[in-house]
């Protein structure tokens, strides 16, 4: 089974490979992302001419492949990242999606943003600077949003006569750290972004390490089962009734799978009213299929005509998900204004929409220590903490560790209608 997508045929297509990068500034990330691009041949000509000119008007020595990816003005003009900058790219074995994430304090809220659907988070370290505090903090972050996979990418070996005695220091130093981090994969990789060791090719200066490179690691990681495969969750979000002569009775439920496989024949039950039918088929926007399974968007139909409408869920009678309105998250607060203590605020969860107001604020965490702070429970932009909320519905979810779908909320303020948290229930 794969977690690929369809493609104009309708075959099963290449695996989809989302990845973020995080790092201090100055480690490399656009220039690695740049090198990634240009060493697989992703690039136009145009492309590659203009940030030709770019470099030569800039003074820069070689060709400054950061340009490739700092496509705002201000970034250009830093040379840092602000916004979360998206690349596509695809190779013979599997396409990707790449979200380049700025590595500032003040842009964690964007990092949250860029690394919340991601497979696999390459975390840059500067070999000359070892594991620095941002490498703490967008370790943390990616273990809280459980990231399946992390790549510590050690740049700059070039700086540092491509030492082996610096690579094996610095993969000591963070592993001690991930130790308190639950984290299921890291992975240590020696790099030069610039002169591509290790990247696309395999360096020959460092014939010390044997494990593989960049790309090859990215090609062949094992993704599959990154998604829930077993609680069966479907989210309903939009009812299709065509009432055209063709399809005079069709009655389908479409939305996104966000757990387990399902298939023609298989007992549900719809969430909340708890009714029970039959699967009578699976259909997508190139034909029917005989499974499907999360992250398929596919419209279900059912033996019975039973009442289901959007925010319901179709789920295995044996299998249901939690449900309840008192839920505790842990919150990466996104607004100016800080969170509000007994506040209320909108709050979406798959499908559904409802209110809820925050009972409690727990405590906040030093991201850079990962220590509790109990005695300044203010929340402001860019900092996370542990809350208690009341919804004015019950949700059907599951913890986040168990389902990063299902599991997951966003707050919106009421007044302005900006998206203002990103919560995961725990």
């Amino acid at each position: 089974m794969d977690n690929g997508t369809f493609d104009s045929k309708g075959y099963l297509d290449m695996e989809l490979l989302r990845f973020t990068t995080a790092g201090s500034v100055d480690d490399g990330k656009s220039t690695l992302i740049g090198r990634l691009l240009y060493d697989s041949k992703s690039i136009f000509e145009d492309q590659l001419e203009a940030i030709e000119q770019s470099s030569i008007q800039r003074g820069d020595e070689n060709v400054n492949l950061a340009l490739l990816t700092d496509g705002l003005k201000a970034e250009r003009e830093q040379g840092i990242t602000i916004d979360v900058a998206y690349r596509y790219f695809a190779t013979p074995k599997r396409k990707f999606i790449i979200a380049d994430t700025p590595g500032h304090i003040q842009y964690t809220r964007n990092m949250v943003t860029g690394a919340s659907t991601a497979n696999l988070a390459l975390i840059l370290v500067d070999a000359r600077n070892g594991i620095v505090e941002q490498t703490h903090r967008h370790a943390f972050i990616a273990s809280l949003l459980q990231i399946p996979h992390i790549v510590i990418c050690i740049n700059k070996m070039d700086l540092v006569d491509y030492s082996k005695e610096r690579y094996d220091e610095i993969k000591e130093q963070f592993s001690e750290f991930a130790g308190k981090l639950d984290v299921k994969d890291v992975r240590f990789l020696p790099i030069s972004a610039l002169k591509g060791d290790n990247v696309v090719e395999r360096s020959k200066t460092m014939d010390w390490y044997e494990g593989p490179t960049l790309m090859y690691l990215l090609e062949t990681i094992h993704i599959a089962s990154d998604q829930n495969h077993i609680d069966c969750r479907f989210p309903v979000q939009w009812v299709i009734r065509p009432q055209s002569d063709e399809y005079h009775d069709y009655r389908g439920y479409a939305g996104r799978i966000a757990g387990g496989i399902f298939k023609p024949g298989d007992d549900i039950m719809a969430l909340p009213s708890g009714f029970t039918s039959k699967i009578k088929a699976i259909d997508t926007f190139t034909g029917p299929v005989d499974e499907a399974f999360a992250p398929m968007s596919v419209t279900i139909t059912l033996e019975d005509n039973i009442d289901i409408s959007r925010g319901d869920m179709i789920v295995r009678e044996n299998n249901i998900p939690k449900q309840g309105q008192d839920l505790d998250l842990m919150v990466c607060w996104m607004n100016e204004k800080p969170l509000m203590h007994k506040g209320k605020y909108y709050l979406q969860h798959t499908s559904k929409d409802v209110r809820c107001v925050v009972k409690e604020v727990k405590y906040k965490v030093d991201i850079n220590t990962l220590h509790r702070i109990e005695d300044d429970k203010n929340i402001g932009l860019n900092e996370i903490g542990r809350i208690s909320i009341r919804t004015t519905a019950p949700l059907f979810y599951d913890t986040y560790r168990r389902n990063r779908n299902t599991g997951s909320v966003i707050l919106i303020d009421e007044a302005t209608n900006n998206t203002v948290g990103a919560g995961m229930i725990i």
